[in-house]
């Protein structure tokens, strides 16, 4: 007895064993999921404590000590509360957070989930408030093998890298020569009230200019946001060259980067979704960027980031490097190219199946092919 539609059935069996074939061969030529994202990010953690360990030395040699009430892990890389080139308030217990390794970490796994893969130019808006994130994404690409394009800015706020002889630009140095020695922005802005540090003491304010206009690294001085943000992305797609730009790391809350309207505070930290791209006179590169098709990740809001991801808030001791956190679990999802192909694998193979069903039914009730 023959079964009504066998035929197509038997096809859509065939059809089901050749797509998976097709799904395993594929499988092989996209970034894998597991084992080289561990290890990425393994190495990036471990790249970032070796980071915070030059910093620390770097710091003493320097003569400035470490405030074991502000910084008990000992980081040196948690600011004081003010300076005179401090731009706003922010919180201890966040910027304590921000030193642990798993940041870099968690890093990795966004990149990779944004796509970005070996050889890819990442651009970077860096606000010096939070000088711990800028080594975790600098760490980062360095375990994946990315160009960091890097527009930092000086100011700082409370307990970022506000430490008179030992901000921004000292740590860049120290930076250079230590872990990261071809590393080097590629622009830099005084930051702080319209990128330009109407918020700082006059004399701090100064003293970045003097630095920033001596330097080799062109300096912005733009307080209108929209020719300030075409600039930075002119700059941005310059130094990319023939690449791609796979992503855009958005460090702290520089204007210049996430702009001026209000909705940005609704976006949610980490890989972003469903960014608000305002009108270009409110727009920066965070938008600029998300209108262009570029994946953005958003590291701000810390306090979120940890719950989101499963990352300790203001951890005593550290974690140590490399360890089995939750975030490292997260190198089993894969890529976006991964998980795009896998999803599409397993909505056919449900379709198939679904053809193949009085195959599978006749085969139950009668133990014989049809």
């Amino acid at each position: 007895m023959r079964v009504r539609g066998a035929s197509g059935s038997r096809r859509a069996v065939f059809a089901a064993a050749a797509l998976s074939f097709v799904y395993l061969a594929l499988l092989r030529v996209l970034p894998g999921p597991a084992p080289a994202a561990r290890a990425e990010m393994i190495e990036a953690s471990r790249l970032m404590a070796r980071a915070t360990e030059a910093l620390r030395e770097c710091r003493a040699a320097r003569g400035i000590g470490l405030d074991r009430a502000a910084d008990p892990n000992g980081t040196g890389l948690v600011g004081v509360e003010g300076s005179e080139i401090t731009t706003s308030s922010g919180q201890l217990e966040a910027k304590r957070t921000t030193t642990n390794p798993d940041f870099a970490a968690l890093v990795v796994s966004l990149l990779r989930e944004a796509g970005v893969g070996k050889g890819d130019a990442v651009a970077i808006g860096a606000s010096s408030s939070f000088p711990a994130f800028i080594v975790a994404t600098l760490s980062a690409a360095a375990a994946m093998g990315v160009e960091p394009l890097m527009v930092s800015s000086l100011g700082a706020s409370q307990w970022g890298a506000n430490v008179p002889g030992f901000m921004g630009l000292d740590m860049e140095e120290c930076l250079r020569s230590g872990p990261f020695p071809e590393f080097a922005p590629v622009a830099r802005a005084v930051g702080g009230e319209g990128d330009v540090g109407r918020d700082m003491e006059p004399a701090g304010r100064a003293a970045l200019e003097v630095r920033l206009r001596a330097g080799s690294v062109p300096f912005l001085e733009e307080p209108d946001l929209a020719r300030n943000v075409a600039r930075r992305m002119a700059i941005y797609r310059e130094r990319a060259g023939s690449r791609r730009i796979a992503a855009f790391v958005n460090i702290g809350g520089s204007t210049a980067n996430i702009g001026t309207n209000a909705r940005v505070l609704e976006l949610r930290p980490g890989l972003a979704e469903g960014v608000f791209v305002p009108p270009p006179p409110e727009r920066g590169v965070l938008q600029a960027m998300a209108a262009a098709g570029v994946p953005v990740i958003h590291l701000l809001n810390v306090k979120g980031l940890c719950e989101r991801y499963g990352l300790p808030w203001d951890p005593r001791p550290l974690p140590a490097p490399g360890g089995n956190g939750p975030v490292y679990r997260r190198a089993s999802s894969g890529s976006l190219p991964f998980i795009a192909l896998t999803v599409a694998y397993i909505l056919a193979i449900v379709t198939l199946l679904g053809f193949a069903r009085p195959v599978f039914l006749h085969l139950t009730r009668t133990g014989n092919p049809p």
